[in-house]
């Protein structure tokens, strides 16, 4: 079982990796090829409208992906979305359908492929032992982090020697490595008996676990309002007069503050107390957000201050998965890692659909001022609702605690 642990770990990484390869070279064969700028969100774009969906047309779907044959057939279908541009790109024939149909089928398979194979994983975990599951998706988002930071620099590098279609290939090989890693992994998905044969819907799980449900919430909110800080510091900065050079600091500074954090995780989570940690998380970044036009004059400080706020993102997710882990198992578990998927995926995408929107109408730092004091004020209101109104049920959690009691040393579920 430890083996096909770290043949999911391997695969998520290797996927990862290319994921970030074709980032950057997606929009400049869309631009190369097609001559529009418009072009070059068309695949991202696609791809968030599977996202967004999925929660209606995948239910069914997620729950029979329990093996490594069964999410071995969804990363083939990912690699098919990812030739349905590849191919055309290098004919020198790629037109806009091929990249809204190429990120209709690349978005439609992440998007159960994500969830899918956390669930798995911690399934593997559970059967491996105690904490087992926790400490396996603390790696995997370590994984997640260094395709984040070592992506980029390579596909640039590719770009300047060879051009950016060969990048589009490489992820496609990627992906299909990928399948072939986790096509060698068992069945470990622990069953539950359900009334019927109707999957079970998001709402339903949240609502028979409160507290994973807010930590969810915290995670959409918080998710959206990324924005301020990725298209915030790039207006500005242009604002100022220094195009680019205030979001550099920034991204580069959380990018390395939240690989440490990653880093440090799969040491500690177990020992994490859950909910106090996902609120702590959400209060560092939005007190981060808040000060971020305060420290525009210093490009240090920035970097400092954004460095801070990524790494303490680790420990919040990390939480986050730790309180799915122990409170729901089988088609509940998947369930609940899929509305986490779509409430991260989502509402970042979300947030940058209508971020530019919403600093146009009242400025950029009084959006980030705005979302800063969402981000605190949301766990905190969560929490306080938690801590007077416990909210329980039958069944197997009549003893489930509340948001605010709930912590590393009481997994239910």
């Amino acid at each position: 079982m430890r083996r096909d642990a770290l043949r999911i770990l391997l695969a998520t990484s290797v996927s990862w990796l290319g994921l970030r390869m074709t980032e950057v070279a997606l929009p400049l064969i869309a631009l190369q090829q097609t001559g529009s700028v418009w072009a070059t969100g068309l695949v991202a774009g696609s791809s968030g409208i599977a996202l967004l969906t999925s929660p209606w047309w995948s239910a069914r779907l997620r729950h029979r992906l329990t093996s490594g044959r069964a999410l071995a057939a969804v990363l083939m279908v990912q690699v098919l979305g990812y030739v349905t541009v590849a191919v055309p790109a290098t004919l020198g024939n790629l037109s806009v359908v091929h990249l809204c149909l190429g990120g209709l089928i690349s978005g439609a398979a992440t998007s159960v492929a994500g969830p899918a194979t956390r669930a798995l994983l911690a399934d593997i975990g559970d059967r491996i032992g105690p904490d087992v599951a926790v400490r396996a998706l603390a790696w995997q988002d370590l994984a997640h982090r260094i395709s984040m930071v070592a992506g980029p620099p390579v596909a640039a590098w590719v770009v300047t020697q060879h051009g950016a279609i060969p990048l589009m290939w490489a992820d496609s090989i990627a992906v299909l490595l990928a399948a072939v890693l986790v096509s060698g992994v068992g069945r470990h998905a622990v069953r539950r008996e359900t009334n019927g044969s109707a999957p079970l819907r998001v709402r339903e799980v949240l609502r028979a676990h409160p507290v994973v449900g807010d930590g969810i919430a915290m995670a959409a909110v918080g998710w959206f309002w990324w924005f301020a800080f990725a298209l915030g510091l790039a207006i500005l900065g242009a604002e100022t007069g220094r195009p680019g050079q205030l979001v550099a600091a920034g991204m580069a500074g959380y990018g390395l503050g939240s690989l440490a954090g990653s880093a440090v995780t799969p040491l500690v989570v177990t020992r994490l107390p859950r909910v106090p940690t996902m609120v702590c998380q959400w209060i560092v970044l939005g007190m981060l957000f808040a000060a971020l036009p305060w420290l525009d004059g210093s490009l240090l400080a920035l970097a400092v201050a954004s460095a801070v706020g990524g790494f303490v993102i680790p420990f919040g997710l990390a939480a986050l998965n730790a309180l799915i882990t122990e409170h729901t198992s089988g088609e509940e578990r998947r369930t609940a890692f899929a509305a986490q998927h779509v409430a991260g995926s989502g509402g970042s995408s979300l947030g940058m659909l209508t971020g530019g929107a919403v600093i146009a109408v009242v400025g950029v730092e009084t959006t980030m001022h705005v979302a800063g004091v969402v981000l605190i004020a949301v766990p905190l209101v969560l929490v306080a609702r938690a801590g007077s109104s416990p909210r329980r049920r039958g069944g197997s959690d009549v003893d489930q605690p509340s948001l605010c009691r709930t912590s590393a040393t009481t997994p239910t579920g």
